[in-house]
């Protein structure tokens, strides 16, 4: 797996990567990167979209992979760029995140695939995560998306 975080380094374009912000009932999940890039580093599941597949099947089957569990996508919460460079300012790696929002039901998170451990987090443990700022804002914001899409279906 290595060679596939190297062949992501120098890119002529974009990757596309899909992140999930997964709710059951006022808990968010995260997992903890097994591999580079944020080795160690606590996440929202997810990854590169494959070649013809839709992205809320990339989302999906990525939580899968990581965590075991099914999810219900909601909607898309927003698409964040994370780009890196390197000391010579050329473009080191890009991703294009699409970040979207699931409920899951029921069964264990348990880490699987490129994840160490999966854990379930309340919005008021979100400040001591030493997440990326973009990733707490996309976790805050899927908060109000839930909240609004569960008020509308009642």
């Amino acid at each position: 797996m290595a060679v596939e975080a190297d062949s992501r380094r120098k890119p002529e374009r974009p990757v596309v990567g899909v992140g999930v912000v997964v709710w059951r009932e006022n808990e968010f999940l995260l997992v903890r990167r097994g591999k580079a890039p944020n080795k160690g580093q606590w996440s929202i599941p997810g990854g590169a979209q494959h070649l013809g597949e839709t992205v809320f099947a990339a989302g999906e089957r990525e939580v899968r992979e990581e965590t075991g569990l099914r999810v219900k996508v909601l909607g898309l919460v927003d698409v964040v760029d994370g780009i890196h460079r390197d000391d010579s300012g050329a473009v080191d790696w890009h991703y294009t995140l699409v970040d979207l929002v699931a409920e899951s039901a029921s069964g264990e998170a348990r880490a699987a695939d490129d994840a160490e451990e999966a854990a379930w987090f309340s919005l008021a443990e979100l400040p001591g995560l030493g997440l990326w700022s973009e990733t707490e804002r996309v976790i805050r914001q899927s908060a109000s998306i839930r909240d609004a899409s569960s008020v509308l279906l009642q």
